[in-house]
């Protein structure tokens, strides 16, 4: 069958005859190329992808500096920059009370940028948007590397309007660094595959662990494939293939493990609580919280089946065409799924190492196995977990796009060559379906249908009555409306993602259309149940200026911070607003103590972090649930004078919290409202709350 590219051996031979340049320009011929692509390239290949790049950098960062973050990253990349101890393990408060929910990579690539700029918006965003940017131009290469720069532009254009991955790569959860990992393993081990050589799988495998480094056990969801597309497709033996794939397996499993074992092996006292774990350690997080939880819904730090599952929909084959999830990645899922199991088929007779047909594998699997996990998990499920399957989509658009296209045009494989307008008929309709349930939200939605009617129609019209007359123009212009069709709704619900706020902590691009929920621990955490859609997460965002010298905190900018206050949540700390005023009572009378208070959760905690500047304890992690604060580690903070200050709820809580509660009510001194409000309303005999203990309170 006629192929897009030539075979790799002359593709190959053609590299190493332009290996040298010329003698009197080399370094001019060099730099030409960067802008102009490779000599046998089309003209408007390497144009076309600065252009695609420009267009994905202005879509995440646009109006870059206003962007509100996810504040409980944010909190710990700032806690980070004022401890290296904290900086490591990725506490959340720069005393190194209690670690985030997630192992700390991405937190130590944005401190590194806080560290080197300064603290606030664009320097803790920078690293997103090169993230984002840069899995873009790594599928461009990959793609075109096997099928040729038409198949490669269309992967790129569909990866940078993927709408869940602008909204997601404008934000401070970990998410774009997870991707651009996952991408340099995917690229590295389509390189062992040709060449057969063991460093470019043993890369492969440590980008993978730098990925597991980043939200744990997600960063496996690929490896199957991984492995499937290795032992079958590479071009040494077998014994060699197995050989090469045990010691990939012994790099991946140093390269996932080895901040786990550290952390594990150092005495509790003397690191941080392992947030969202059970039993403070790193494995237990990696197996529960993080682990099985997500996929069977029993969560170690929240604890019910199938907890947070309505963020994104309630589990099931058809959770990524739902009213959440479908704007967010489900609009070319069909013509993909067709592409994959054609463009298979369409190579069926291939050798057994054909480089196409292994990197149809390689997306097909990433795809599949995402979509399986995906639609399946019963445990917390965020919309923008999903951004990681947008690669395989975006691969399998592009590919199996312009494979379709070869065989409909030229008749091969004549029962399959019919199989192209069908793909794009059913994405069209599918766009349209999408479209219709959001009508009614803005114009911009409205034109984009007609836009996906018109062209779709146009496109299937354009391809019939081209193939039955021969006229190859008029097909390649048919082809060109498809992709306006099925990019039309995608890019609507881009552009909304990056000209409009979005919630910092659970991101979602386009209308509202459903019962998700807002709120989230980033990563793959949750939010307690009842945070609404929309809202703004509590707290204040960075500001882009870096705070002084002094401790003072990056300026407030969120919902919360303008009405001066924020909600602490339940237990420990439940019903008490902590105000702009309180913090500034609580930093003139801290008196050299390590931390300005303790409350319950991490919500809380990230709020006040950010708007003082001071180490803030969570008692209780992301969910008030951990076990991270005890009656006699509180006593021994207060007695060594490291804490004055704790919030507590009017109610108590649960086990270790009612017992906390209690001796805090028994033993400190109770602040009234009046000690540091200024409001006329405010009673003399108002709690906050808010109690001090100092170290003669503790027997």
């Amino acid at each position: 069958m006629t192929t897009l590219a030539p075979p790799p051996s002359q593709e190959d031979a053609r590299r190493s005859h332009r290996a040298g340049p010329p003698a009197d320009g080399g370094v001019a011929a060099r730099a030409r190329r960067l802008f102009t692509g490779p000599e046998d390239d089309p003209r408007w290949a390497r144009p076309a992808l600065w252009a695609i790049l420009l267009l994905a950098t202005a879509l995440y960062a646009w109006n870059l500096t206003s962007i509100t973050g996810n504040t409980f990253y944010d909190a710990a990349v700032y806690s980070g920059t004022k401890s290296w101890k904290a900086f490591f393990f990725g506490a959340l408060d720069s005393g190194s009370f209690i670690t985030v929910d997630k192992p700390p990579f991405a937190l130590w690539v944005m401190g590194l940028s806080a560290r080197v700029f300064g603290y606030g918006t664009w320097q803790l965003m920078l690293p997103m948007v090169a993230a984002g940017t840069g899995s873009v131009a790594l599928l461009y290469r990959s793609v075109k590397r096997d099928f040729g720069a038409v198949a490669g532009t269309i992967s790129a254009l569909v990866l940078t309007l993927t709408p869940i991955t602008v909204a997601i790569t404008r934000d401070t959860n970990p998410d774009p660094i997870l991707v651009l990992l996952m991408m340099l393993g995917a690229v590295a081990l389509l390189k062992a595959v040709r060449n057969g050589r063991l460093m470019p799988l043993v890369w492969s495998a440590v980008a993978i662990g730098f990925a597991f480094n980043t939200k744990m056990m997600q960063a496996y969801v690929v490896l199957p494939a991984f492995f499937v597309v290795y032992l079958w497709a590479t071009n040494v033996s077998l014994g060699k293939r197995i050989r090469n794939l045990a010691v990939a397996t012994v790099a991946l499993v140093v390269s996932s493990a080895w901040w786990m074992v550290i952390v594990d092996l150092i005495p509790a006292s003397s690191r941080p609580y392992i947030g969202g774990s059970t039993d403070n350690t790193v494995w237990d997080l990696v197996i529960g919280y993080n682990g099985f939880g997500r996929i069977f819904g029993a969560s170690s730090s929240v604890g019910s089946q199938g907890n947070g599952a309505s963020f994104g929909g309630s589990s099931g084959l058809y959770r990524m065409f739902n009213e959440i999830m479908g704007g967010q990645i489900s609009w070319l899922i069909p013509f993909a799924a067709i592409a994959l199991i054609a463009g298979l088929v369409l190579r069926g007779r291939a050798p057994r190492t054909d480089a196409k047909r292994a990197a149809l594998l390689l997306w097909g699997g990433w795809f599949v196995f995402h979509f399986l996990t995906f639609s399946l998990a019963e445990g917390t499920f965020h919309p923008y977990y999903v951004t990681a399957m947008a690669p395989g989509i975006a691969a399998l658009a592009g590919a199996g796009g312009v494979l379709l296209y070869r065989a409909f045009r030229e008749g091969a494989a004549a029962k399959w060559a019919w199989v192209l307008p069908v793909a794009i008929a059913a994405s069209s309709v599918w766009a349209v379906v999408l479209l219709q349930r959001v009508s009614g939200s803005g114009t911009v939605y409205t034109v984009a249908e007609i836009v996906v009617a018109v062209a779709g129609a146009a496109s299937v019209l354009g391809l019939l009555v081209g193939r039955f007359t021969k006229r190859h123009r008029l097909m390649g212009f048919a082809a060109l409306a498809a992709i306006v069709a099925l990019l039309a709704g995608p890019a609507a619900y881009s552009v909304s993602a990056a000209t409009s706020s979005t919630n910092g902590t659970n991101p979602t691009a386009g209308p509202s259309t459903g019962g998700g929920m807002g709120g989230g621990g980033g990563g793959m955490g949750g939010a307690p149940s009842g945070t609404k859609s929309g809202t703004k997460p509590s707290g204040s965002a960075p500001s882009g200026t870096r705070p002084s010298g002094t401790g003072s905190a990056p300026s407030s900018s969120s919902n919360s911070s303008k009405s001066g206050t924020q909600q602490a949540g339940g237990g420990m700390g439940g019903g008490s607003q902590v105000s702009s005023e309180m913090i500034t009572y609580l930093k003139k009378h801290q008196d050299g103590a390590t931390w300005l208070l303790a409350v319950s959760t991490d919500q809380t905690a990230s709020s006040i972090i950010l708007e003082s500047g001071q180490p803030v304890i969570s008692m209780g992690g992301w969910s008030g649930s951990d076990n991270a604060m005890t009656l006699a580690k509180l006593k021994s903070l207060v007695k060594s004078g490291k804490l004055h200050y704790i919030i507590v709820s009017s109610d108590g809580g649960q086990g270790t919290n009612s017992a906390i509660t209690a001796w805090v009510k028994a033993h400190g001194t109770a602040v009234k409202s009046s000690a540091y409000s200024t409001s006329s309303s405010t009673s003399s005999s108002t709690s906050s709350g808010l109690y001090r203990l100092d170290a003669s309170d503790v027997s």
